[in-house]
């Protein structure tokens, strides 16, 4: 593998691509709450369900990166005990 290509697969799980992640997660979260009330003001149950989803998943992903934020900081050789 290139080291550019090794470099860019490292950067997802630095510190820094973590924060990245979660922001853009936090992004999405604003255009699915966006969707949620359009669907709530046109009564849309089968576009309400999908917002449920959606959000669901950005919730449970949100939690894996911060549960992968706590190990990189528990892993952190550095860091002061």
């Amino acid at each position: 593998m290139s080291g550019k290509l090794q470099k860019a697969k490292g950067f997802k799980k630095s510190r820094t691509g973590m924060y990245i992640s979660i922001a853009s997660s936090l992004f999405g979260a604003v255009g699915t709450v966006k969707r949620a009330k359009k669907a709530r003001q046109e009564g849309d149950t089968l576009q309400l369900l999908d917002v449920a989803v959606s959000a669901a998943g950005i919730v449970t992903g949100i939690a894996l990166l911060v549960r992968e934020l706590r190990r990189l900081d528990a892993d952190d050789v550095l860091a002061d005990d």
